[in-house]
């Protein structure tokens, strides 16, 4: 089952608190203070992993509590401090703080981390406020209690294609032909009730992501249908491509209603390069329109059956030099940023 939003409590370990002790040895006659200090709480920390592609673990347990800190005890002996709790969360992950709608951090790759919760600090113990017209102090402090917070968790898909078309349009019959992915494949609309996602091998140890969102239909960025759920799956990615099956009565119009969708919901995913897929491309020709359409807008047109096979090659061939030609191109661009900084 996919989830792609959660609601979790969190909490940082307290602090343990100060010591009260005083020195007591054979032989010395004025020990003096020798309280030790409390340990410091755990965090909560956010972390990435690659093996999760969901956060449906997050509906079975929504409370995650660091350990707190040891007090400080005699013999200026300063108290354990309490482990962080690392909470497991998919790469794509986007965490806020669910009063306040702030952003407290993504996590994008595999490895990263976001502290979403830091422990409390441990109390001084009495040894810390000996003074020299004060030298048997019994003041001590508790230890400070962690960050409690309400979190929502919003996972996005990262992948360097995202599927775009029309329910029935083609789009997990592509994924299951160029990937290992087995999405469900059925003769009726909105068979895709969920995201999915795919990994492309090709030769030479070269690979890419690509999604397959549910189907979008007019509207989608308004609600109807599943697009508007979903449609946050393709913000991430640096490639869209539009299907549209080749016994379609409309071709241009069912472009121009994705295209229209796509920047209602995000401008700046529209600007996003594209390529128009015409799919089953096994059943014939365009009803109605010339086969030989033209897409001025899109960087490349391709026609191809995932049942058949037909033409998948030369558009994995494309998409792959596509998508190394963005990666170069986000490369320069940070190295231009940081010279002028």
């Amino acid at each position: 089952m996919f989830v792609d939003r959660a609601v979790i409590h969190v909490y940082g370990g307290s602090g343990g608190s100060g010591s009260d002790a005083m020195r007591r040895e054979k032989g010395v006659p004025r020990g003096g203070p020798a309280g030790g200090d409390g340990g410091k709480g755990g965090s909560v920390i956010i972390v990435a992993d690659s093996q999760l592609s969901t956060l449906l673990d997050f509906h079975m347990k929504q409370h995650y509590r660091a350990e707190r800190g040891l007090h400080g005890s005699g013999k200026n002996k300063t108290g354990k401090s309490g482990k962080d709790l690392e909470v497991i969360v998919s790469p794509g992950t986007i965490i806020r703080d669910a009063e306040t709608k702030e952003v407290l951090g993504e996590v994008l790759k595999s490895g990263d981390r976001v502290t979403v919760a830091k422990g409390g600090r441990g109390g001084r113990g009495n040894t810390n406020f000996a003074s020299s017209t004060n030298q048997a102090p019994t003041r001590w402090e508790p230890g400070e209690p962690g960050i409690e917070r309400r979190l929502e968790l919003e996972l996005k898909l990262i992948a360097d294609v995202g599927l775009v078309g029309e329910p029935n349009a083609g789009k997990s019959t592509l994924l299951g032909a160029i990937s290992k992915a087995r999405p469900k494949v059925a003769g009726y609309p909105f068979t895709t009730l969920e995201p999915n996602l795919g990994i492309v091998q090709l030769s030479d140890y070269r690979s890419f992501a690509v999604a397959d969102i549910p189907g979008i239909i007019e509207g989608a960025h308004e609600g109807r249908g599943l697009g508007l759920r979903f449609l946050r799956h393709i913000e991430r990615t640096r490639v869209l491509a539009f299907l549209i099956p080749v016994d379609s009565d409309k071709p241009k119009k069912i472009y121009h209603l994705l295209r229209k969708e796509i920047a209602n919901y995000s401008e700046e995913l529209s600007r996003r390069p594209h390529c128009v897929v015409l799919t089953k491309k096994d059943v014939g020709t365009f009803k109605g329109e010339p086969s030989n359409l033209d897409f001025p807008e899109a960087w490349a047109v391709f026609k191809l059956s995932s049942i058949n096979r037909l033409g998948i090659k030369p558009f994995l061939e494309s998409i792959w030099l596509k998508t190394q030609e963005l990666v170069k191109s986000e490369e320069n661009s940070k190295k231009e940023d940081f010279w002028e900084f």
